[in-house]
């Protein structure tokens, strides 16, 4: 499964572009600020109807137009298939696979499955726990259908819980009986999502862990742990428990909507105490774990799209992901830089082709 070719109209600074790809690697270089890394932006849009930079779906619209598209066609074990999205402004994003509109927009995820590494990810360490939640979520998501519907349906009980409890907050009254119909569909949700996330990582720590001391020249133990307030009580107990708090409040205060991801570097917070290279390692063997994880999940390799890495990392990190390259270890690989001898440089050190685009003799055609 590769990206064969893909289309651009009105997307963020492009009013029309299009790219033909190869199945192995691709290379977008130019100055920084051209777009080249929101042409891997729009690869996340066809592989999960949403930018990896912009969640907010009209923001994404180039400025003074009213709708974008981004369509693609893939190679499929041989058979073309057609992907089209589209985002108008005050409509509902419209997805299509060969013409025929999606029912529901999470049956199209993980069947084009892609796996970002970009500056950005310094953010799983920096942000705070609901980036975390959304990354795993998305992983996860992307193998299992049952999980993310749970979510969306976990996010619409959670919203008529709030929304309650701020009624009552504001009409100075408590009607037990009322929240306590919620509370049931929240608990037996929560806890399918719940037991999810922990087999979950209990497989993706230890593909973790190996790709930490791969990548980096660290000797240190690191580890994820999940912090659930489930780890220590059942979900009916804390909501009962949180009762009051929740209505002086007005919102809940228990469940797995609170949950985190602790990254770990000798029983330490990487955040704190993690040098870095310590958390530039850290954000890459987590990526690449997620690569490995969703290629043996989904029997396929995901498209890597490497953003502006080569100058952000030092030559030993580059040299170990370039290592993988080289082993085949990934299927198509998109790459984008500033320096096109440094691409060349890079990809002739280990005998591996290359399609370049020059974006500036793109642009100016």
């Amino acid at each position: 499964m590769y990206l064969k070719h893909i289309n651009l109209i009105n997307f963020k600074n492009y009013d029309q572009a299009e790219f033909s790809l190869e199945s192995g690697v691709n290379c977008f270089v130019g100055r920084n600020g051209i777009g080249k890394t929101n042409v891997l932006d729009a690869v996340h849009y066809l592989s999960m109807c949403k930018s990896y930079l912009n969640p907010i779906d009209k923001q994404n619209i180039r400025f003074d137009e009213k709708f974008f598209v981004v369509q693609g066609q893939w190679d499929v074990e041989g058979d073309e298939v057609e992907i089209y999205c589209a985002v108008k402004a005050g409509e509902k994003k419209v997805v299509k696979r060969n013409k025929v509109n999606y029912e529901k927009l999470g049956d199209h995820i993980g069947e084009f499955p892609s796996v970002i590494i970009s500056p950005y990810d310094r953010d799983l360490i920096s942000e705070g726990s609901e980036s975390r939640r959304r990354w795993v979520d998305g992983i996860i998501s992307q193998f299992d259908r049952e999980y993310l519907y749970s979510l969306v349906k976990y996010n619409k009980v959670l919203d008529q819980r709030n929304m309650l409890l701020k009624q009552f907050y504001e009409n100075g009254f408590f009607e037990r009986e009322s929240i306590e119909v919620w509370d049931m569909q929240l608990e037996t949700i929560g806890n399918a999502i719940y037991q999810k996330r922990l087999s979950f990582l209990k497989e993706f720590i230890p593909t973790f862990q190996y790709y930490y001391e791969f990548i980096g020249n660290e000797t240190e133990h690191v580890k994820l742990e999940y912090k659930s307030q489930l780890n220590d009580a059942s979900f009916a107990d804390l909501l009962v428990q949180n009762l009051k708090k929740d209505s002086f409040s007005g919102y809940t205060n228990a469940g797995v909507h609170k949950d985190d991801f602790v990254f770990l570097i000798n029983d330490h917070l990487v955040k704190k105490f993690g040098s870095q290279g310590q958390q530039k390692s850290f954000v890459i063997a987590l990526r690449l774990a997620q690569f490995d994880w969703l290629k043996k999940q989904l029997n396929k390799k995901p498209i890597l799209l490497l953003d502006d890495i080569f100058d952000k990392l030092d030559n030993h990190r580059v040299e170990k992901l370039m290592k993988l390259v080289s082993d085949n270890v990934f299927g198509q690989v998109l790459v984008t830089d500033t320096d096109k001898e440094r691409v060349a440089t890079i990809f002739n050190r280990i005998s591996m082709d290359y399609k370049l685009f020059d974006m500036v003799e793109l642009i100016e055609k």
